[in-house]
């Protein structure tokens, strides 16, 4: 089954977020994810709100998470661990 990228971002460091931001989303790409939101507007109903919402669809849960632990998105990561707070979740799509 499908599965949904969820991620809630607050940039603390925009040029070193900005290296994740380019190098994330070709190794995304290349694992099959396909973004449905970035950055769009938003409501914060519930919980910290975060600025940046970011939503990829992924063919499988474990598709999604072999994209995480790819050497291309740990590659990605890691500019991202010190210029962001972030929560991420995979979400399987009960269809």
């Amino acid at each position: 089954m499908a599965a949904l990228w969820i991620t809630h971002v607050s940039v603390t460091h925009e040029d070193e977020y900005a290296k994740y931001a380019k190098l994330a989303g070709p190794a995304i790409a290349k694992h099959g994810g396909a973004f449905i939101a970035r950055g769009a507007r938003h409501v914060q109903l519930e919980g910290k709100d975060r600025p940046r919402n970011v939503v990829i669809r992924f063919d499988s849960v474990e598709a999604a998470v072999a994209c995480y632990e790819s050497p291309e998105y740990q590659e990605a990561l890691a500019f991202a661990k010190d210029s962001s707070e972030r929560e991420l979740v995979v979400v399987e799509i009960t269809e």
